[in-house]
């Protein structure tokens, strides 16, 4: 764009080349549009987002590489370093997010509107090339022995890590050699989670259409699946289904089989004094011999017993 602008001036009929040149005789800015704001300090560039950030306006994920067109101010100096500053904003909201440059540790410092994916380590515990620091270089240029055991220690590493690359590569060379199995194997599983994908998407549909709800569904989890278990059948979530079940069938074992009744002490020895004492205190008669028998006209008269009479008719009646 900018050969292209370069070629093809337009140099109107009364052009003064002693003007000092073309965006000068024309007062325009040689930046034209991004330049709108140069009177302020601030002029429009294309920025590209140099880690992954969320947007605190509308919470959504912006990735690594995401351009902008950013206002672009100059806020300071570190040492003969400018500091500048980039306000942009997101495409997906009306927020404005600000990074400012940070010179001192080579990186970029967010200082409104967005949060930082934090994603980083230490380079130097998984094995990683680190470039080395600057006291490090002044010294391997100052110090020959330092430099000689820097270098030895390299070597080291450097052979310590060779089986283990060999390891790993062929590794690599016995898992595609076979470039196409592994290619089909690969689309394979692909189409598989793209199946059960688009599956949980109309079933996730179905039900905000049901509900007639309009909010992002999350994955169902084992521990979602519990409590909601739980608050079904309105108990407490300090125990699980198979404990509440497991007491559930104790409390049933040690009950007792027979009704319950008010039977006090008081009625129980009562009972078992009443069960000590003789049969004829308990209006029971003896059992008699033949010899003994009575007669009818002897078993028609009232005998006094423990035991009333109930419903006894005389032949007058």
């Amino acid at each position: 764009m900018g050969e292209r602008k370069g070629v093809n001036k337009y140099y109107p009929p009364d052009y003064d080349p002693r003007a000092g040149g073309l965006n000068k005789f024309l007062g325009t800015h040689a930046l034209r549009e991004r330049a709108r704001k140069i009177d302020k300090g601030i002029i429009i560039i294309r920025f590209e987002m140099p880690y992954n950030i969320w947007c605190e306006g509308c919470k959504n994920h912006i990735g690594m590489g995401v351009r902008y067109n950013a206002e672009k101010t100059k806020v300071g100096m570190y040492y003969t370093t400018p500091v500048y500053e980039f306000k942009m904003k997101c495409h997906l909201c009306d927020n404005h997010f600000v990074i400012r440059a940070d010179p001192a540790n080579l990186d970029y410092v967010i200082q409104s509107g967005a949060r930082r994916q934090e994603n980083r380590w230490d380079p130097t515990k998984n094995g990683q090339v680190v470039p080395e620091t600057k006291e490090t270089q002044k010294r391997l240029f100052d110090d020959s022995m330092f430099k000689l055991e820097h270098g030895e220690e390299d070597q080291n590493i450097a052979n310590s890590a060779k089986p283990r690359l060999a390891k790993l590569f062929n590794r690599n060379e016995d898992l595609w050699a076979d470039s196409y199995t592994a290619n089909q194997k690969l689309r394979a599983e692909f189409r598989k989670t793209n199946c059960e994908l688009n599956q949980k998407t109309l079933k996730d549909k179905l039900l905000l259409k049901k509900s007639s709800l309009d909010i992002p569904l999350l994955s169902e989890r084992e521990e979602d699946k519990k409590y909601a278990s739980l608050l079904s059948m309105k108990l407490t979530p300090s125990k699980s289904i198979l404990e509440l079940t497991e007491d559930i069938r104790k409390e049933i074992i040690l009950q007792s089989s027979l009704p319950t009744s008010n039977f006090s002490r008081h009625k129980e020895e009562k009972a078992m004094k009443i069960l000590n004492s003789s049969k004829k205190d308990l209006g029971i008669m003896p059992k008699r011999s033949s010899s003994e028998m009575v007669t009818n006209q002897d078993i028609k008269k009232p005998k006094t017993s423990l035991v009333g009479d109930y419903g006894s008719s005389s032949e007058s009646e």
